[in-house]
């Protein structure tokens, strides 16, 4: 019996776009996948700091990824998830500058700032990008659901799974981002 899920994933996986800002033009999926992760390396060779960030689901990816990053990567990876920060954030601006509040005291320019949202249209999101930008740090957007989502048009590469289902686009976030970091390793010569 197939397994009707796994190759819906499948075939959403087969048709995720990846968008190079600057010259906004849309890659096959291994070109993108590889500048993805040169991106990656120039950063990680330059020391910068490489925040995640998203909510629910894509916050429980951007925790792991931030471990993982760190620990198998050999990043400077940084969480915004501490509880007491998160809280006083959203009580006392509200719960959509969670992230870019903070952001306006740690990101440095040239910094890299990997936004998982599955809408593409969250605010917090949206304000974290800004406050990213206006601090001269690069953007890396993965989104899902509409292509015209605020996220996609406003980062320097984004990620777009062209599905809404919250479970295959978070989903396939997770799976390109653990190849992004399992690519560094290898090319690192660590053992996987």
């Amino acid at each position: 019996m197939k397994n009707i899920y796994i190759n819906e994933l499948i075939g959403k996986l087969e048709t995720t776009e990846i968008w190079k800002t600057t010259d906004n033009k849309c890659t096959d999926y291994n070109e993108g996948i590889k500048f993805i992760l040169d991106k990656f390396t120039q950063h990680k060779q330059k020391g910068t700091q490489l925040f995640f960030i998203g909510n629910g689901g894509s916050s429980a990816i951007a925790s792991h990824m931030t471990a993982d990053f760190m620990k198998n990567g050999g990043m400077n990876t940084y969480s915004l998830y501490d509880n007491a920060v998160t809280t006083c954030m959203g009580n006392d601006y509200g719960y959509e500058y969670i992230f870019s509040r903070p952001m306006e005291f740690l990101i440095r320019k040239d910094d890299l700032v990997v936004a998982i949202s599955s809408s593409g249209n969250s605010k917090n999101i949206i304000n974290a990008i800004n406050v990213a930008h206006k601090k001269g740090a690069e953007v890396i957007t993965l989104t899902g659901f509409k292509p015209d989502n605020q996220a996609k048009q406003l980062g320097d590469i984004n990620v777009y799974v062209p599905c809404e289902k919250y479970g295959i686009v978070e989903s396939i976030h997770n799976l390109i981002l653990q190849q992004i970091v399992d690519m560094i390793m290898e090319r690192d010569g660590v053992k996987l």
